[in-house]
């Protein structure tokens, strides 16, 4: 009886400690934070056009003739003939693909040099060289991104790559569009990110609330967050019937000889 006991025992330890591995823990985020305080906010950093990146300019004002006029690329779309004057169309909205300086080719003001400025400073840029150049006296430029984005990729639920359409994209705004970590992801995630020719990588830890100080918090186009798998899934993938260094196999044998004990004892 006191072997049955023992070799019972055994199998509930096993069972415990197989149950604890493969079970996430830590999986609240901002588990530090203080409720109710102000904080300021940092680094609010809003979207910057880089070079390669497209945009859509759009000039609108009291003349007809002057807003076909500085909207060559819409208007060329509408009667089918191909885009000039620096930018592609798509649909009905004039894109421009920033040169590797950094510059556009906008109708009738040549290079205009956009890297660098976010969208309001863009249309103020454009605004005041066409009052500037006597062009146009109530200019209104409209600037869209067309082709900005984020990537998210591992343990989440819809991994993918997202389109920037606001100023400011936090990382917790990514990653509720990806519809958020699943519960076997690790709440340390990864940052890619790549300007200036160079990459560096940041890691971020949803658990501490200092993640809204850290410089990648909001995002810019063409970052990738990665969510790593944690261990228990890290395990299962990695288990392998004919490799002895399994543990679901090794788990398997010391089940299988507790059984034969207790049957054995009885």
């Amino acid at each position: 009886m006191k072997i049955k006991n023992i070799l019972l025992g055994i199998s509930l330890t096993a069972s415990v400690v197989l149950t604890s591995c493969s079970t996430p823990k830590d999986i609240a985020y901002m588990q530090n934070a203080t409720i109710g305080q102000e904080e300021m906010v940092l680094n609010m950093n809003e979207i910057k056009v880089q070079p390669y990146d497209q945009i859509s300019i759009v000039v609108s004002c009291k003349e007809p003739e002057l807003m076909q006029l500085f909207n060559l690329v819409q208007a060329n779309n509408r009667i089918g003939q191909q885009a000039s004057g620096g930018g592609s169309s798509q649909g009905n909205v004039s894109c421009y693909t920033i040169s590797p300086d950094g510059d556009i080719n906008f109708p009738v003001l040549g290079k205009i040099h956009v890297a660098g400025l976010n969208r309001a400073q863009i249309s103020d840029k454009i605004a005041t060289e066409l009052k500037d150049g006597k062009w146009v006296s109530d200019p209104t430029v409209t600037v869209e991104f067309a082709n900005l984005h984020f990537s998210v990729l591992g343990e989440v639920s819809s991994p993918g790559t997202y389109a920037i359409s606001n100023d400011r994209v936090t990382l917790l705004e990514a990653l509720a569009k990806a519809g958020d970590l699943t519960e076997f992801g690790v709440r340390d995630i990864l940052v890619i990110r790549e300007e200036n020719g160079k990459r560096i990588k940041h890691k971020v830890d949803l658990k501490d609330d200092a993640l809204f100080n850290s410089p990648v918090f909001y995002l810019k186009q063409n970052d990738v967050v990665y969510v790593s798998p944690n261990d228990a899934v890290a395990r299962k993938s990695s288990d392998d019937p004919n490799n002895w260094k399994s543990i679901s196999l090794w788990m398997s044998i010391a089940t299988f000889l507790t059984t034969m004990g207790m049957l054995i004892a009885k």
